[in-house]
């Protein structure tokens, strides 16, 4: 088997870096990925696809990066769910292992 996804985009916000409980760093971020080919209209859509960074991979993204950054992104997929009112609701998003900046210095 295998889950494995790698993603280039721009950040959509500043990174923001919080604490669990237990004391772990995360953060999450929301990566802007244009798809290959055009839509009927001639134009590019974007895909915005949320992820979530733990430990040293939060911190360093936290730290180096911000809103409108090219980045790349390798990890894999994951599946949770919650209830609510309406019911039970999914959510996908991707497990950062790497993050890699892409932006040149300013």
């Amino acid at each position: 088997m295998l889950n494995q996804t790698v993603l280039v985009g721009r950040l959509v916000s500043d990174p923001e870096l919080f604490e669990t409980e237990s004391g772990k760093k995360l953060t999450r971020i929301t990566l802007a990925v244009p798809r290959s080919y055009k839509n009927v209209n001639g134009e590019y859509d974007t895909d915005f696809i949320g992820c979530k960074l733990w430990q040293g991979v939060a911190q360093s993204t936290s730290e180096y990066c911000k809103r409108g950054d090219l980045v790349g992104v390798k990890g894999r997929l994951q599946t949770s769910n919650y209830e609510t009112e309406d019911g039970v609701k999914y959510i996908t998003e991707v497990i950062a292992e790497k993050v890699t900046f892409l932006s040149g210095k300013k």
